[in-house]
């Protein structure tokens, strides 16, 4: 029996292939709906079909791109319960991303760099920056440290850092020094005494 002939992608699926391609490589304004459409293989009409325009395939070009990233991370971080080890693989995640030979950066802060305030990229943008506090906040508060909102910005720090330093200095090794800090970062946290307020706190609600 011959094997089944692989399903041909439609043309918004290639649309969105090449806009992928094309808008991480080379940025979302260098990049003209003609040469999407050359790359892409399909006509004009096909665009105007499946997209409104050019904002909606920048729309769905940072939209699959928020949802791949977010596979990747939960993944990455489902093989443990242990709520630090879970912190701990998200810059694993990092650290394989990094080693990519196509990686140039976060597809976000890249596209909100050449943005005009309101634009899709900056909506877009702020759902996925919306999401990345909140997985960190959902992991510090997991860990039970009495302060978890300061433990989950320092996080995000430390993975914008690593972003950041692996794009601009081309350090493949920056998830790996931002993951050693974030172990030091919470060493320091669970090592703190609580505060007299604190203990007079627990005082009062034990008696």
């Amino acid at each position: 029996m011959a094997a089944p002939v692989q399903r041909r992608r439609t043309a918004k699926e290639r649309l969105l292939r090449a806009a992928d391609e094309l808008f991480y490589a080379e940025g979302i304004h260098a990049v003209g709906i003609e040469r999407v459409l050359e790359r892409a293989g399909v006509a004009r009409g096909s665009l105007y079909y499946s997209f409104k325009g050019k904002d909606e395939l920048v729309q769905a070009y940072l939209t699959r791109r928020h949802s791949l990233w977010v596979e990747r991370v939960s993944a990455g971080i489902s093989d443990t319960n242990d709520p630090r080890e879970r912190i701990l693989a998200v810059f694993d995640v990092l650290a394989t991303l990094f080693s990519e030979p196509d990686y140039r950066g976060c597809a976000f802060m890249n596209a909100t760099a050449e943005a005009v305030p309101g634009s899709v990229e900056v909506q877009v943008a702020k759902i996925f920056r919306g999401w990345i506090h909140e997985l960190f906040l959902q992991l510090a508060t997991d860990t039970r440290t009495p302060h978890p909102a300061e433990l989950a910005n320092t996080l995000v720090i430390l993975y914008d850092g690593a972003v950041a330093n692996a794009q601009m200095d081309k350090n493949p090794d920056a998830a790996n020094i931002a993951k050693s800090t974030a172990n030091l970062v919470m060493d320091s946290v669970k090592a703190q005494p609580p505060t007299p307020t604190e203990v007079h706190s627990g005082e009062l609600t034990a008696g």
